[in-house]
């Protein structure tokens, strides 16, 4: 694959905005512990929400160029942090199950852990909200 064509993915270009979400997210739970002092569960919640923000504006104007939902912009942004709640729980499953069910370290399974959200968030995301009406009403294949 030539690097325009690589550009061009969706994929690729949702690994950049998860990446940069993810470093938003990481400062402001530092900045909210530590300039803030606030709590662990407020600071969590608060670099959340921020990563949650950036992901999905990126996702509209740079990643996906299809809206099932762009007449709504509230319910498509519910939709996309309710995946990105979803995608946390695939997280603490795969991590449950592989400290407690296989006793692996959990630094290696939160590897795991993560590529299998940032997976199932892409994959839904595009599924449900990044998809042209017309192939919904179509009932072309989704993923």
């Amino acid at each position: 694959m030539r690097i325009s064509g690589l550009y061009r993915s969706t994929l690729l270009r949702y690994f950049v905005a998860s990446l940069l979400a993810l470093l938003l997210d990481v400062a402001v739970l530092s900045l909210s512990l530590r300039l803030l002092h606030m709590s662990l569960t407020w600071a969590a919640t608060a670099g959340f929400v921020a990563g949650a923000v950036v992901a999905y504006i990126l996702s509209i104007r740079w990643v996906f160029s299809e809206r099932a939902l762009a007449n709504t912009p509230w319910a498509e942004f519910l939709g996309f942090v309710g995946i990105g709640v979803v995608g946390l729980g695939v997280t603490q499953f795969v991590l449950w199950l592989g400290t407690a069910g296989l006793g692996i370290m959990p630094e290696l399974v939160k590897l795991a852990a993560a590529a299998a959200s940032f997976l199932f968030n892409y994959l839904a995301r595009r599924s449900l909200l990044f998809i042209a009406r017309s192939c919904i009403a179509r009932g072309e294949d989704l993923v």
